[in-house]
């Protein structure tokens, strides 16, 4: 844990206890802050008492006393429209901020300050940060890795002599950390997604821009530059320390891959580093992408190219991303569960031929139709949650689809069809393009349901089971 001290002798309070709500009252009251918190569900309130974080309803906090609110990144704070718990807090003239911010003042102010990689993008962001923190540690240093993926920020460990922290930083905890000053900041792309939350998806660049304007004073933007709302936000941070990446465009400085192969452009030098295919926990061009993401943010502190690749290709990959979780006979079963919205589908559906594909969830805007190139590579898909008719409607006449409605039903039905199938290396593939929110937690849970229920027909085809 980071022990808060800039908030030692103060009031904070804190709404929403999620992991990252708890870690922040936590670490408050160690640096010495007075502590109020709340959450309106019952559960989270008794996972905070669990953590001896006391609770109180936000309408009895002592509004005049209070220092900040610190709130949950899942809490609206501006769209569709604040949380009445941010109008309080405006009304009283109380800052709200959120635990990244707490954090990025800890580190700042603390005598040891470590360097902060900041990644953010609409899709591809957690394969980034995780493989930025992997190549980290494979090259000497102490990578602290969290955020918005794995721990959150203030459960890493304090600053050592050879700490850099990774971060992972959603759009929502942009917008609550004005003070977040990375020293390398990493954009990969910017896609349609969060529109509720942010109201446009302008809006959306523009949160997502903003991080890049506070990379630190001489430090480094690594920008992914393949989309045009990222190309964009480049071009506008002239005179910053910028590098470029992208994937299948020749550029004249920064890091790009064409045909699978990664160079690195600088003075006027066109260097060819590698060839990504190697990596084989990162397969598809999005992957590339992220490969080429992760090697240009290190380079400020990785001079050794060859360290870097080798660190890529020992990577095993992460979970719920194009994880291949069992075969039966020549079926594979592949989750990637963290795919919630159509284009983050988009890279798995590229990787594979004769797909079985379940999807379905609590649709996002666009829903399925931007896919339909990839439609040929479908044999069946398995519908499954709130988006079942409306996606059955979409693909009525371009190919077989099943109204399955669980996840359990579609997995069990698809594996059955890519054995019976003339296919020589069938996939089945929790791909969703949706949400998970109608019938899971998260994404998280809907991909370990997977991976559980895929275990269970492996063993049956083990024991010869019908």
């Amino acid at each position: 844990m980071i022990p808060v001290s800039s908030f030692q002798g103060k009031t904070a309070a804190v709404f929403g206890l999620g992991s990252s709500g708890i870690a922040a009252a936590s670490a408050l009251a160690a640096g010495g802050a007075s502590v109020y918190a709340w959450d309106d569900r019952e559960a989270p309130q008794a996972a905070a008492r669990e953590a001896d974080v006391r609770t109180t309803p936000w309408r009895d906090w002592p509004w005049d006393n209070l220092d900040a609110v610190i709130l949950s990144p899942g809490v609206p704070f501006t769209h569709p429209k604040p949380h009445d718990v941010v109008l309080k807090a405006r009304e009283a003239k109380v800052e709200v901020i959120g635990d990244i911010e707490l954090f990025a003042r800890e580190i700042d102010t603390d005598a040891g300050k470590a360097p902060i990689v900041a990644v953010t993008g609409t899709n591809g962001k957690s394969t980034t940060t995780a493989l930025i923190g992997h190549i980290l540690n494979a090259c000497g240093y102490a990578a602290e890795v969290g955020g918005n993926i794995g721990l959150p920020a203030l459960e890493l460990d304090p600053p050592g002599a050879k700490t850099i922290y990774v971060l992972e930083v959603s759009s929502y905890q942009i917008d609550l950390s004005p003070g977040l000053c990375p020293d390398v900041s990493v954009l990969s792309n910017i896609t349609p997604d969060h529109i509720d939350r942010h109201g446009s998806l302008e809006n959306y660049a523009a949160v997502k821009a903003r991080l890049l304007k506070q990379t630190a004073a001489g430090g480094l933007a690594v920008i992914g530059v393949d989309d045009v709302h990222s190309a964009a936000i480049f071009t506008s941070l002239a005179g910053m320390k910028t590098t470029p990446v992208s994937v299948g465009k020749i550029l004249g400085r920064g890091v790009f891959v064409l045909d699978g192969e990664l160079y690195e452009a600088q003075s006027g030098n066109t260097v060819r580093i590698s060839d990504l295919r190697e990596a084989v926990h990162l397969p598809g061009a999005h992957n590339w992408q992220n490969i080429a993401l992760a090697f240009a943010a290190v380079r400020p502190y990785v001079k050794n190219a060859r360290a870097v690749m080798a660190a890529v290709e020992d990577f095993p990959g992460l979970p719920h991303r194009i994880e291949e979780v069992g075969h039966i006979g020549k079926v594979r079963f592949v989750n990637d569960s963290k795919a919630t919205n159509a284009d983050a589908a988009a890279k798995a559906l590229a990787c594979f031929d004769d797909i079985f594909w379940i999807v379905g969830g609590r649709p996002k805007a666009g829903g399925i139709s931007s896919l339909e190139t990839f439609f040929p590579r479908i044999r069946k898909a398995y519908l499954i949650g709130e988006a079942a008719e409306a996606f059955a409607s979409v693909l009525k006449d371009k190919g077989p689809f099943a109204l399955c409605g669980t996840l359990d039903a579609a997995t069990t039905a698809a594996a059955a069809d890519a054995a019976a199938s003339d296919a020589a290396a069938p996939t089945v593939l929790l791909s969703p393009a949706c949400a998970s929110f109608d019938q899971f937690a998260n994404f998280e849970v809907r991909g370990d349901a997977f991976r559980v229920l895929t275990g269970k027909l492996v063993a049956a085809a083990l024991r010869g089971a019908p």
